[in-house]
């Protein structure tokens, strides 16, 4: 699902099946340490639903889809496997 509401924030997508938020972050989450500090708590708030977290630069979307998808393969799976036990 995109633009998924979590209490007080939305996340850029998320999974239910499995609980996995992922964020696409652009240059405006590198400003400065007012930005970082809200999204270290902004993540700690998601994830205290049970939501795991995954981020990710736009940067790293553009050089290294590849690689992003076979993280989100493996988060799903390893959660997946998690949920059955």
């Amino acid at each position: 699902r995109r633009q998924y509401s979590v209490g007080k924030y939305v996340v850029d997508f998320y999974c239910p099946a499995v609980r996995l938020a992922i964020e696409v972050d652009g240059r405006s989450h590198d400003v400065n340490d007012e930005v970082r500090i809200y999204d270290i708590q902004r993540q700690k708030y998601i994830e205290s639903f049970g939501i795991r977290f995954l981020r990710f630069t736009n940067h790293e979307v553009y050089k290294n889809i590849e690689g992003i998808l076979k993280k989100i393969v493996s988060e799903c799976r390893e959660l997946d496997e998690k949920n059955e036990k």
